[in-house]
């Protein structure tokens, strides 16, 4: 009997032998699929941000274009006044025995200069200025002594920007 004793543990123990290799198998099982369905959900994740960031700069870049297309029609707007600009500063720069046509030069201008300003249009190029060549057209060249050097010494014709765009840029003589 003693014998019969001992097989049976050990024909029991080759069962449980081969239920604890078969978990282990399912085990390591379960794990490579887990790790796919991370590297799956990983993915789709990575994925998302990008095409998230890639919106975000899309609008971003839509809302510069906009804003950059609305100063270059105003500058292109501004533009076309400009020689109106000028006959009414040739104008003022006459002398005329007619106070009433001068007193409407006058208006006419200062509503002119008005609308500009409230279009953020700004005028520019005075004399004693420095020189700036990406603001200033040097049509003449002169020696003074009393200004300093790159110095505006004359103003034939003002220029005019909107923020850092410069619509007209101003034509100068400047000493050296």
């Amino acid at each position: 009997m003693a014998k019969k004793e001992k097989k049976q543990p050990e024909e029991v123990t080759e069962p449980v032998e081969q239920v604890e290799k078969t978990e282990q198998v399912e085990q390591t099982a379960e794990p490579s699929e887990l790790e796919k369905t991370k590297a799956a959900l990983a993915q789709e994740h990575d994925g998302y941000l990008r095409l998230a960031a890639e919106y975000d700069n899309f609008r971003k870049r839509s809302q510069r274009e906009r804003e950059a297309l609305y100063t270059d029609v105003k500058a292109e707007t501004v533009g076309k006044f400009l020689p109106v600009y000028d006959d009414l500063a040739r104008a003022l720069a006459q002398e005329t025995a007619d106070e009433a046509y001068k007193k409407g030069v006058e208006l006419t201008m200062n509503s002119l200069r008005k609308i500009m300003e409230q279009l953020g249009v700004t005028e520019y190029g005075e004399k004693g200025d420095p020189f700036d060549p990406t603001r200033h057209n040097a049509v003449m060249h002169c020696e003074d002594e009393t200004l300093g050097e790159g110095v505006i010494a004359e103003v034939f014709q003002k220029g005019f920007a909107v923020g850092e765009k410069v619509i007209r840029f101003a034509m100068v003589k400047v000493a050296n």
